[in-house]
């Protein structure tokens, strides 16, 4: 026992010298000089004078704040694991040693995910996340493995604290989801869902086939960040297509007798985007529009050919040769990323969401890449 509480002690002090070094990567000092800058600004009586300057100052705030906080939140609960870890030696309380073990693997999760923070450097990585997912080859089976990934996402969400808004879905035929668009609200979405763009490949053995037979299906996830006002981008009316539907799916009476979906389609490019998740058709136009303009900011940025991963990435054919994760369910439990290597073979903690692994694989590769 007295040996469990000596491995605690050294644990905990490697712990906080990680955590030590990770706050010079953050440059929490120097940040704390900028939050004093901004903080005055905010007191200015013609600080509301620009409004967009001043939302982005106080997201920035807010994002500072909020990076601070996580830190000594984490440096404190050092502090008490190191006092607690003390109090069980000299006492020689057997007890509290599986509360000290649990205590330091959450901890250490918890400093994984602020660890992630360090690889977001690019330009909208704290952008909130619109991410579309499309059924590929496969039928009924890839329709259902859309709906999976979209759980997968929102289990994902929700343990991360975003929020999840449906913009606009297509039914299965038969089962699942054709096609999904969604928003992820929230610090860093953007940032951390970019790594997820891209064909995801899923083996098992289908419960639509009645012989019991293995399958392979794929579906495609599309992410772009949603842009904020600070950048500028005309549509003329005449390039614009704009089609109204009775919305489908969940929703009331009100989705079946009122057409307040939107459909737009930008005649220059192709580009269609549609909203169907508000009861006002002029809302859903709103949305539609801001959907649409993502993706022309994308095809802008794509003529940079050095930056176009940056944004969106290239998305391949929805099939075979493309995938960049595959899910094996069957003859085996695996789930492996293809661009990192990286591999887990708890299948379900995945499907719940537990994606951080794949995430920071990519994060941490891709920043070695630039």
């Amino acid at each position: 026992m007295i040996l469990e509480f000596e491995q605690f002690k050294i644990d905990i002090e490697q712990r906080r010298q990680e955590l030590l070094d990770l706050e010079r990567a953050l440059n929490l000092d120097s940040e704390q000089a900028e939050l004093k800058e901004l903080t005055l600004l905010t007191s200015d009586p013609d600080f509301w004078s620009d409004p967009d300057q001043a939302r982005i100052t106080q997201k920035r705030i807010s994002v500072i704040t909020s990076k601070s906080a996580e830190y000594h939140r984490l440096l404190n609960a050092l502090d008490d694991l190191a006092v607690l870890c003390e109090l069980g030696a000299e006492e020689g309380d057997s007890e509290v040693i599986p509360e000290i073990a649990a205590a330091l693997k959450r901890w250490s999760r918890d400093f994984e995910h602020m660890r992630l923070r360090t690889l977001l450097t690019e330009e909208h990585d704290s952008a909130n996340a619109i991410v579309t997912l499309h059924a590929g080859a496969g039928g009924t089976e890839a329709q259902d493995w859309c709906e999976m990934l979209y759980r997968m996402y929102s289990r994902w969400a929700e343990s991360n604290d975003y929020e999840v808004q449906v913009l606009d879905w297509l039914d299965g035929d038969e089962a699942g989801i054709k096609s999904i668009t969604f928003k992820l609200s929230g610090e860093n979405a953007y940032g951390y869902l970019r790594s997820e763009h891209g064909v995801h490949r899923l083996v098992r053995i289908s419960p639509f086939d009645s012989s019991g037979r293995r399958h392979t299906s794929f579906a495609s996830t599309e992410v772009l960040p949603e842009l904020d006002d600070s950048i500028v981008i005309e549509i003329k009316d005449d390039d614009l297509k704009i089609d109204v539907f009775r919305a489908s799916g969940a929703g009331g009476q009100h989705v079946n007798k009122t057409s307040s979906a939107v459909r737009m389609t930008h005649l220059p490019t192709g580009i269609v985007v549609s909203c169907q998740n508000e009861r006002s058709q002029i809302q859903n136009r709103e949305t539609a529009l801001r959907m649409l303009k993502a993706k022309l900011y994308t095809l802008a940025r794509q003529r940079h050919m050095d930056r176009i991963e940056d944004l969106k990435g290239d998305m391949l054919e929805i099939g075979w040769g493309s995938q960049i994760r595959s899910y094996v369910f069957c003859p085996y439990t695996m789930v492996k990323d293809h661009r990192t290597g990286c591999e887990k073979s708890d299948i379900e903690a995945v499907m719940n969401g537990d994606i951080d692994d794949f995430i920071y694989a990519y994060l941490a590769g891709d920043k070695i890449q630039k």
